[in-house]
């Protein structure tokens, strides 16, 4: 664990500090607007002794900013309520107090080191479109909610569309929260104030709805990413539905396992498909990307060879058309893949079981989806 003591007088702090065995440096307050800097590497826990300064230093909402895993812990002459109202407006929520306990400091450290992430944990599964109107969104929500239902664990869809997404129709959701709060709010960032930003389907997978309104300003991709990464610490899948061709994503998708382009069975949207494809494989890698067709036409004259041959790689999965239970299934509120009786819901089923590894009853062999993909 890396600590640092920033502070005038600290060497009781640090006294602390060593009984704890933890080895921790010593740095003036000033020292903190150094690491409120973009690109700077602030250490995994701050101990910040106020007892001689009337107000809290401006860098540690900063900070909190820029570096939310960062955990603070103040060390006060009391507790003083303006100055913990500050605090706590920066995200800020661990005092210790005079006279100062290595036990009481040592459980404090505990509780911020484990509040901000360690790893990822989860996978990430980003969904975006070749071209509009692909059915992306239809393919992103009925993955989560496969994912939700097969490996019986925590699936959250995350609406990344600027403003107006639709994943909270397709899943009958009236969230009260957006992404944009999320993002306005990183420096909060923690599991109960996630949850409380999430709405609980009943179809199975929590929503990150996209915002009603247009922000005023582009996404911060580091807040986009920095928001990606404590879901994947609360949830064991997540599903990002991605608007096609927004650069603030490139962040967020190195976390992805895989990133899944939409298209459907028309030469622009395979043309469009095959571009994006092969400008996302030239950024995060060829075994991450992947093209899949969607509304696939068997008689149709463009075949899945021609498709592949189109976009110069093979085509992940073939969702075949249906457009009346499509149709059905959105102005409902109940994704497909819930009444799995259909072949378009099982190779919906099939696509999220290949994206997460999981085992499990496989669709027929001999149905329409094997027929399509020529697996046995």
């Amino acid at each position: 664990m890396i600590v640092s003591i920033f502070g005038n007088s600290t060497n009781d702090i640090a006294e602390a500090v060593r009984e704890l065995g933890i080895r921790a440096g010593s740095l003036p307050v000033s020292e903190l607007t150094r690491l409120a800097q973009p690109g700077s590497r602030p250490p995994q826990v701050i101990l910040l002794d106020v007892r001689d300064i009337a107000a809290l230093p401006p860098a540690v909402a900063l900070i909190k900013k820029e570096h939310p895993s960062t955990g603070f812990v103040i060390i006060a002459a009391k507790l003083e309520p303006t100055l913990m109202l500050e605090a706590m407006r920066a995200g800020v929520n661990e005092w210790v107090t005079v006279p100062l306990k290595s036990s009481d400091l040592g459980a404090a450290i505990g509780r911020v080191a484990g509040s901000g992430p360690k790893a990822t944990v989860g996978q990430l599964f980003a969904v975006t479109g070749a071209k509009g109107g692909v059915g992306a969104t239809t393919v992103a929500v009925n993955i989560a909610t496969s994912l939700s239902i097969i490996a019986k664990r925590s699936t959250l869809l995350i609406d990344a569309h600027p403003a107006g997404g639709d994943a909270a129709l397709f899943l009958s959701a009236e969230p009260v929260f957006s992404l944009l709060d999320a993002l306005e709010n990183t420096h909060r960032l923690d599991e109960a104030f996630l949850k409380g930003l999430v709405v609980k389907t009943a179809n199975g997978p929590d929503l990150l709805a996209s915002p009603d309104r247009a922000r005023s300003a582009p996404i911060d991709s580091k807040k986009l990413q920095s928001v990606v990464e404590f879901a994947l610490r609360c949830y064991r899948f997540v599903v990002l539905d991605a608007p096609r061709g927004d650069a603030a994503l490139d962040d967020t998708l190195n976390l992805a396992s895989s990133i899944i382009v939409v298209a459907t069975q028309e030469l622009a949207a395979i043309r469009s498909g095959g571009r994006a494809a092969a400008a996302l494989r030239e950024r995060h890698g060829n075994d991450r990307v992947q093209i899949v067709v969607n509304r696939y036409d068997q008689s149709s004259d463009i075949r899945s060879e021609d498709l592949e041959r189109a976009v110069g790689s093979r085509i992940g999965h073939l969702f075949p058309s249906n457009y009346r239970l499509a149709i059905d299934a959105l102005n409902k509120g109940r994704p497909l893949v819930i009444d799995n009786h259909n072949k378009l819901a099982s190779s919906l089923t099939a696509c999220a079981r290949s994206l997460s590894g999981l085992k499990g009853a496989a669709p027929a062999a001999n149905g329409l989806f094997s027929k399509l993909t020529g697996r046995k």
